[in-house]
């Protein structure tokens, strides 16, 4: 009976840590998948979410010995930069339609699963830590966080359509999200110890997201 209570309790808390995680993931799932057209949001949004998942399930697994590579972070803050700034800048392709939607949502998928990987390497650790070595535990607590994701990513991508500007508060968070993990990159220890450096390098992240992917907008409209 003890274990019964333990497994469960184990899986409600990966539930909870993973609704309380994914409020990031589920902005980049939806910003994402916010230019493809309506009938294509959806399918975006699961393969995306579902992939993720699994990404997320094998990096939990081998969370000990991989978050300790040096560079790792660094190198996710420098991508998650990136993909904060090309979500701003609007898709405007002149391949042939079909070809176009093919290729979108084979985009968005990809920028969804590497944007939830990227984001999940501080996450797996307190995942890891619900799950307690349980393998079972882990994929059942992940499993269930889907849909959880799937609807957070519909509402917000609803709420994108009706209020423009949440598209960039949305990239503004990815900004701060790689500020963060530049924070906390092992490399970066001795520069980083100033408690001016660490209350600002976040929203200077952020704004950097802003100012290039507003540049890149504006070049993007005027070819």
């Amino acid at each position: 009976m003890g274990m019964d209570n333990q497994f469960w309790l184990g899986l409600l808390e990966i539930i909870g840590v993973n609704i309380v995680l994914s409020g990031d993931n589920a902005v980049v799932i939806a910003m994402a998948a916010r230019s493809l057209a309506p009938h294509q949001q959806r399918s975006a949004i699961i393969l995306g979410s579902g992939a993720a998942i699994i990404l997320r399930v094998i990096l939990t697994t081998v969370a000990a010995s991989v978050l300790t590579l040096p560079y790792l972070k660094m190198a996710g803050a420098l991508l998650l930069l990136w993909i904060g700034i090309e979500l701003l800048v609007p898709a405007t392709p002149k391949e042939d339609s079909a070809k176009k939607s093919s290729g979108n949502l084979i985009a968005a998928v990809r920028i969804i699963i590497v944007a939830d990987f990227i984001m999940s390497l501080d996450n797996v650790i307190a995942v890891a830590g619900a799950a307690h070595g349980n393998l079972v535990l882990l994929i059942l607590g992940l499993a269930i966080s889907i849909p959880l994701i799937i609807f957070g990513s519909t509402a917000i991508l609803k709420l994108m359509d009706r209020f423009p500007g949440i598209i960039k508060l949305g990239a503004g968070l990815l900004g701060y999200v790689a500020g963060e993990m530049l924070l906390g990159e092992p490399i970066l220890q001795e520069y980083m110890y100033s408690p001016i450096a660490r209350a600002t390098i976040p929203w200077v992240c952020a704004a950097l997201v802003l100012s290039f992917g507003a540049w890149m907008a504006k070049k993007s409209d005027a070819q």
